[in-house]
C-alpha cells in the first residue's frame, strides 16, 4: 500500500471512529477525532521525542522511583483507574508539567525545586491525571492541531522524515494551551484524586499559591500552557471546607520528599 493509500485508509478509519466520548470527571459529551486506543498509541510514539526535547529523564532511578509511586497512587483512585500510567521526572529548569495522551505525565526538575512535600508533589501529578482522564490533551490535538498529527500517530514509519515531522508535532503538543474550563476541571478533580490517594489537599493550595507568588517575579511555564482561572486558591479552599474539613491523617510528607527529591537534586 502507498503512502497515498495509507492516508486514505487511516483518515476513514478516524472519521469513523469520530463522535462524542463522555469526560467521566465533567458527565459531559465531548467531540473525539480518535478512540481511547489511539490514546495510547500516540502516547507511545510522542513520549520518548518529549523527553529528548525536555532534556531527557533526570539520571536518579531512586528519585524517579518516587516520583512514579506517588503518581501511581493518585492513578489508582482516578476515573480511569485501569489504565497504565507512567510518571517521569525531565532534567529541564523551566517550572512546568504535562500529560499526554494514553497516561505519559512529566514534571520538570524546575518544578520539582519549587516544591517543598510529597503532597505538593502529588497536587501537580493529580492534577496532570485529570487531564489524562478527562482526555484534554487528545481533545485540543483534534481541534487546534487538526487531524494530521492524529493520522501521523497511526501512520508514520520510522524514517529521517517523519522523525523531523514527530520531533516539530511534538513541540506543538507542548506548547498546547488548555482552557480555563479545562484548568479548573482539573484543578477539582485532581484535589479529589490526591484526598483518596491519602494526601492533604492543602497540598494543592500551596501549590497554586507558590505558582502564582512566582508568577509576579518571572513569567512561569505551566502558566503558559495552564492558564490560570479567576480565584483558583479561593475555589480550592471552598472545596476543602466543603468536603474535606473533617479528614484528618492526611499525608503532608515534608520529610521525605527532602530526602527523595531535594537532596538528590542538589546531589545532581
Amino acid at each position: 500500500m502507498n503512502e497515498k493509500s495509507r492516508f486514505l485508509t487511516a483518515a476513514l478509519f478516524l472519521c469513523f471512529c469520530a463522535g462524542c466520548a463522555v469526560n467521566p470527571i465533567t458527565g459531559q459529551q465531548e467531540l473525539m477525532f480518535i478512540g481511547e486506543s489511539q490514546d495510547l498509541e500516540i502516547g507511545k510514539k510522542y513520549a520518548p521525542e518529549l523527553e529528548k526535547q525536555m532534556g531527557g529523564k533526570i539520571a536518579n532511578e531512586a528519585l524517579q522511583n518516587y516520583v512514579d509511586s506517588v503518581g501511581q497512587k493518585v492513578a489508582k483512585v482516578s476515573h480511569r483507574r485501569g489504565w497504565e500510567y507512567h510518571f517521569t521526572a525531565l532534567d529541564d529548569d523551566m517550572v512546568n508539567a504535562f500529560a499526554l495522551p494514553g497516561g505519559y505525565i512529566f514534571i520538570t526538575k524546575g518544578m520539582l525545586e519549587q516544591l517543598t512535600t510529597e503532597a505538593q508533589l502529588a497536587s501537580v501529578l493529580a492534577h496532570e491525571t485529570a487531564h489524562v482522564v478527562a482526555r484534554d490533551t487528545a481533545a485540543l490535538m483534534s481541534r487546534e492541531i487538526g487531524i494530521e498529527i492524529l493520522l501521523a500517530a497511526v501512520t508514520s514509519e520510522s524514517t529521517s522524515q517523519t522523525a523531523r515531522t514527530a520531533a516539530n508535532l511534538t513541540r506543538q503538543i507542548i506548547g498546547l494551551r488548555f482552557s480555563r474550563t479545562d484548568e479548573k476541571d482539573a484543578d477539582l478533580a485532581g484535589m479529589d484524586y490526591m484526598v483518596r490517594a491519602g494526601y492533604n489537599p492543602n497540598g494543592m493550595v500551596e501549590t497554586m499559591q507558590m505558582l502564582q507568588n512566582q508568577q509576579k517575579v518571572n513569567t512561569i511555564e505551566f502558566f503558559s500552557t495552564h492558564p490560570s482561572p479567576e480565584n483558583r486558591v479561593a475555589y480550592l479552599k471552598v472545596r476543602i471546607e466543603s468536603r474535606y474539613r473533617s479528614r484528618e491523617g492526611l499525608r503532608v510528607g515534608e520529610e521525605d520528599f527532602h530526602a527523595a527529591v531535594l537532596k538528590q537534586l542538589k546531589g545532581k
